[in-house]
């Protein structure tokens, strides 16, 4: 080391920099703009779109991270109800960009069904090709993924008695594909036209020799994927340069709007009964090529009981006339899969779960108003097994559909809070619910959601 620079008890370098004071060989690090993230806190269908929408109204750019048209986000505006699956819903704002990042997977034919069928509803999706962005490093979603898909339920379902309940649009073959290095991705298409062929024809042919009969028509594919890499082309970009020149330039306000929810995270879901993406925070960093120091608001989304499509532990389901009257007042069918929603009593010991992984800023409870009727309202606030309470949420299954569930009853209001635009219109029970729920979590409620409409979403800050 010269006689210049000298090392601090901490081990920092110490150079003689003169008057100044600042060591030129630190470099300074900007942070540049910070992006809005907005997560599902439960198993889905939490009412994202919704808290997406009213905040994409002000975003320069609304961002996709993760999966693919797994997911299902529902947004009214002007009556017209749009529901959306692979694009991101900001994208009905005609001032903002929507970018698809790396870790979302793209079944191509499904992207542009999905931009005509939302286009006839109304004039929200006029010019979509021209404010879109897509990764190139995002992966392709094949007709053959969907195919093995199905085919994968199938055999769940012979050999163990039950399959996971996927969507069966080919997401859990994709990204299996993706973590074996045997994917194709969106560069890979706009690149060499004939490498990309053989390499689809090897992937389609490893499939049809592991599932002999699943439907393949090659040729026929690959015609059409040449005909979408001409579409697309003018969309793509490279996803991390994109981003940073966005994050390092002039202010701008960048939303990510989060697919599935935290208790669908591959990682820390009800596995196996999870999707095959990070849906929680970390999945924004990997997903976008975002580095954490540029992650600032983080929301989540509660729906103000608790639901679940398909199969797998719910601790707070009620199977019997609550959970009835929950599923028709709040139409719980699936966007994506058209199927009903299992419904129970908020849970705070799997929020509290949630929160641990996310570090949630701020929450938005949506569909309060579906509670109206209800003379009482229980929430579930701890767990026990075997008589045993347990400080934790259960990673293994079987625990988690023995747990016992501790609940607090409280009162209900029973009366119509549809028309409700403040906080202070609500019945007074209505807003105890909404505070006993923020002091349990030690979380904010920033929105309350009383109905479909942009109208319907009451801020409190």
């Amino acid at each position: 080391m010269s006689d210049s620079s000298s090392a601090d008890s901490s081990g920092v370098l110490n150079g003689d920099s003169g008057s100044t004071g600042a060591d030129p060989r630190v470099a300074s690090r900007p942070v540049g703009n910070r992006v809005t993230v907005v997560l599902g806190a439960q198993w889905g269908d939490e009412g994202k779109g919704k808290v997406v929408d009213l905040l994409a109204q002000d975003a320069d750019i609304v961002c996709r991270c993760q999966g693919g048209n797994n997911a299902g986000h529902t947004v009214v505006v002007d009556s017209v109800e749009y529901d959306f699956h692979l694009l991101p819903s900001g994208i009905i704002n005609p001032n903002a960009t929507a970018f698809i990042g790396n870790g979302v997977v793209i079944h191509l034919p499904g992207l542009f069904e999905e931009a005509e069928k939302n286009q006839r509803k109304g004039k929200g999706l006029e010019g979509w090709e021209k404010r879109l962005v897509i990764s190139d490093r995002a992966h392709i979603v094949f007709d053959f993924h969907q195919a093995v898909d199905g085919v994968q339920e199938q055999l769940r379902q012979e050999q163990a008695g039950k399959n996971l309940g996927t969507t069966k649009k080919g997401i859990g073959p994709v990204y299996s594909a993706k973590a074996a290095r045997s994917g194709l991705r969106v560069c890979d298409l706009l690149a060499d036209f004939q490498q990309f062929s053989d390499r689809f024809k090897h992937l389609a042919g490893q499939y049809a020799s592991i599932y002999p009969g699943i439907p393949l028509d090659v040729d026929g594919e690959l015609q059409k994927l040449q005909e979408y890499k001409e579409q697309i082309r003018p969309m793509v970009r490279d996803g991390v340069h994109f981003l940073y020149e966005a994050l390092q330039g002039p202010p701008k306000n960048i939303l990510v709007e989060g697919a599935n929810a935290a208790l669908l995270d591959i990682d820390f879901g009800t596995y196996p009964f999870v999707t095959s993406s990070n849906c929680t925070v970390g999945g924004v960093c990997t997903g976008l090529g975002l580095p954490p120091q540029n992650v600032g608001e983080v929301y989540g989304v509660v729906k103000a009981y608790t639901t679940r499509v398909g199969i797998g532990a719910f601790p707070t389901e009620q199977n019997n006339d609550v959970g009835k009257l929950l599923q028709a007042r709040g139409k719980e069918v699936g966007v994506t899969t058209g199927r009903k929603r299992r419904c129970g009593w908020l849970d705070l010991v799997l929020l509290r779960y949630a929160h641990m992984i996310n570090g949630f800023t701020a929450l938005a409870l949506t569909k309060l108003d579906i509670l109206d009727v209800l003379p009482e309202i229980k929430v579930g606030v701890a767990y026990s097994v075997e008589g045993e309470p347990i400080p934790h949420f259960p990673a293994n299954q079987e625990v988690l559909n023995r747990v016992e569930v501790q609940y607090e009853t409280l009162p209900g209001w029973s009366s119509d809070t549809s028309a409700a635009r403040t906080f202070q219109e609500l019945p007074q029970n209505a807003q105890s619910y909404v505070r006993y729920i923020e002091q349990r979590l030690g979380v904010p409620v920033k929105w309350i959601g009383v109905g479909k409409s942009r109208e319907s979403m009451i801020q409190l800050f």
